[in-house]
């Protein structure tokens, strides 16, 4: 049986992951490989649910604490019901955001620290990434592209700029740490620029 891989996207919102994920798709099934494709929050049935209440705009009374908690139990259930057995089968798992995002989002964006990891190890069980593609944009830039292209925004995209900002900032520091899975491709550029990238570094991991 072929060894299951893992791989996660993350990023500021309006970088553009959804195109590459339908690149890096493509590149395994092109490879005979079956792909399994997810995202979080979400990915299982008790996950949608708990996405549209975190996503709702009318939710603004939602504490950090609970906004956390409910992002951790999703991911457990995502990696318990879905993640884990694609991973034991042999599969390719690309996951649109995974436990880095929470760490951005909640630990810098929330303000919440390292409890934030903390728990989310608790949640995914000794499952984690292979690896991470930060797609690395400015994020007035992104929140710009989400305005043109979409014209409606979810509970975390109306939040003021500082607030991405601060995620942004995690993100690049999660970039930085010792033995990070996370590599950084530049997102303000074309879409065949940054696919080109992605597949280089592929490459490398399906070659050994």
């Amino acid at each position: 049986m072929k060894k299951g891989l893992f791989i996660t996207i993350e990023g500021p919102d309006g970088a553009g992951k959804t195109t590459q994920i339908d690149n890096i798709e493509r590149y395994f099934a092109e490879r005979g490989r079956t792909v399994v494709r997810t995202r979080e929050p979400g990915g299982t049935s008790i996950g949608e649910k708990l996405r549209a209440v975190l996503l709702d705009p009318a939710n603004t009374e939602m504490s950090p604490i609970t906004e956390m908690l409910i992002y951790a139990a999703a991911r457990a259930q995502h990696v318990a019901e879905k993640i884990r057995p694609a991973i034991d089968r042999g599969d390719v798992v690309i996951c649109d955001r995974f436990m880095d995002s929470s760490i951005a989002y909640q630990g810098y964006g929330r303000g919440l620290g390292e409890c934030v990891r903390d728990v989310n190890l608790i949640a995914v069980d000794g499952v984690l990434p292979d690896i991470t593609f930060l797609m690395d944009l400015d994020p007035a830039k992104g929140l710009a592209r989400i305005a043109a292209n979409r014209g409606t925004e979810d509970r975390l995209e109306r939040e003021a700029l500082d607030f991405h900002y601060r995620i942004y900032e995690g993100f690049l520091a999660l970039c930085d740490e010792p033995g990070t899975a996370m590599v950084r491709i530049d997102a303000d550029r074309t879409v065949e620029e940054i696919k080109a990238d992605i597949y280089a570094k592929l490459d490398e991991i399906v070659t050994g």
